[in-house]
């Protein structure tokens, strides 16, 4: 009888822990409220800053310049001018988002399944947690002062060497100058999630295919790389919507020269000319969406990779 009784009261007491009060019965009677308090400050951010936004730019894009309700906003979406700036927006994305996937996983496993020192890995995950949010007006000035036309690299390149870039067609304004530039803060951003994935790569595996007589090129080709290609696709995501939603290191660097998406948005909702905020909360509901299925998608996959490397 009172082993029936403690278990009753030990079923009680785990979902009141958690907030909410139950009789002995099991009946729901309410919820502490007081639990929730920790986590007001969060969801108070969260709606005024990402909620409230988000809606003042749905609603802002059905409405014309009179006030009045419009589809015109989002039939102007498919404009030649706007339908390129997209364009444009998602190959910037999409090769920067490539090659900081590349370069920042084979960093990552060079100081994690490498034979390097601790340290190295230590003060590359340091910087990387630095780097991934170095951007803006510094980082545009950065390389403007290393790769533009009178850069570090530039004048070192042509005077000792005899090498101008310029002239064999490089230019830091263009659109693999753009893309380069977002290099720098999507590989630390690679390096800092695909880490913990790396990690969960278990040594066994590695001994156990050494054990059967498999090479390195052939664990990598059927067990490593196959267990990290879930992640793998899902930070692509995520880098993808990094970058898209980027401006001010594209603005700084760029100005109006290269027409992504952000600078035209900037132009309809700040510009002398273009001012047409409707079309731009339009721009910024198009930017939304795509952003928002990019992480939907890197968070199923990652979802996914989880249950698998567990």
């Amino acid at each position: 009888m009172s082993n029936n009784t403690d278990s009753a009261a030990a079923n009680t007491a785990t979902p009141a822990s958690a907030g909410v009060v139950l009789s002995r019965s099991g009946v729901f009677t309410g919820v502490r409220w007081g639990d929730y308090l920790g986590v007001a400050p969060f969801l108070i951010f969260a709606v005024m800053f990402l909620v409230v936004p988000t809606l003042y730019l749905v609603v802002g894009a059905f409405i014309g310049r009179d006030g009045t309700f419009t589809f015109q906003n989002i039939v102007d979406l498919g404009t030649p001018q706007i339908v390129s700036s997209f364009w444009i927006s998602i190959r910037i994305s999409t090769a920067s988002a490539l090659l900081g996937s590349l370069f920042g996983l084979l960093i990552a496993l060079a100081i994690i399944r490498g034979r390097l020192p601790s340290a190295i890995r230590s003060t590359v995950m340091t910087f990387s947690g630095v780097a991934s949010n170095f951007a803006g007006i510094p980082l545009a000035f950065a390389f403007l002062s290393t790769l533009g036309r009178l850069g570090l690299i530039t004048v070192i390149l042509k005077t000792v060497f005899g090498f101008d870039m310029y002239k064999a067609g490089f230019n830091i304004l263009s659109f693999w100058g753009l893309t380069i530039t977002y290099c720098y803060f999507q590989i630390p951003l690679m390096i800092l999630i695909i880490a913990p994935a790396i990690d969960g790569l278990k040594k066994e595996w590695n001994e156990a295919a050494a054990t059967l007589g498999a090479t390195p090129y052939q664990f990598w080709r059927y067990v490593g790389l196959p267990i990290l290609w879930p992640n793998l696709l899902g930070t692509i995501s995520l880098l993808f919507a990094n970058a898209f939603g980027a401006i001010a290191t594209a603005y700084a660097l760029t100005g109006s020269s290269l027409n992504i998406v952000p600078i035209v948005l900037y132009a309809q909702i700040r510009g002398d000319v273009l001012n047409n905020p409707g079309l731009g909360a339009a721009l910024a509901l198009g930017m939304i969406v795509i952003t928002a299925v990019a992480n939907v998608i890197y968070l199923v996959i990652r979802t996914r990779a989880e249950r698998w490397l567990k």
